[in-house]
């Protein structure tokens, strides 16, 4: 079974270890990297090559729209799953446009993630 290799990316920290413990339970996905803001998150992909990378949309300084063009540009076989509390349709349209693979509400069921 092949191991999918994740980034968690989120400005909340709580967040980030709570999905990183979620995905911990699932025999299929490991956490490689956990990303504070859009900025970090496009130099951990660069170095650490993810599949995947949950993306939150808001973030302070680079958001998750921008974060996931450079990293698409860099990585194109990357999926990038948007990630947001905020679901406007122009934050979610900008982030689909950049390449993104799709998008969750944080309130959405974890296993709509997991999945």
């Amino acid at each position: 079974m092949k191991t999918i290799r994740t980034i968690i990316a989120d400005d909340h920290a709580v967040l980030r270890m709570g999905l990183s413990a979620l995905f911990s339970t699932q025999k299929d996905l490991e956490v490689v990297g956990q990303s504070c803001d859009g900025e970090a998150a496009v130099r951990d992909a660069a170095l650490l090559k993810p599949d995947v990378v949950v993306m939150d949309l808001m973030m302070p300084g680079k958001d998750g729209a921008t974060a996931t063009a450079e990293i698409l540009e860099a990585l194109p076989e990357t999926k990038i799953v948007i990630l947001t509390t905020f679901g406007t349709s122009d934050g979610i349209a900008n982030a689909l446009n950049a390449g993104a693979t799709g998008a969750l509400m944080k309130n959405d069921p974890t296993s709509d993630l997991v999945a």
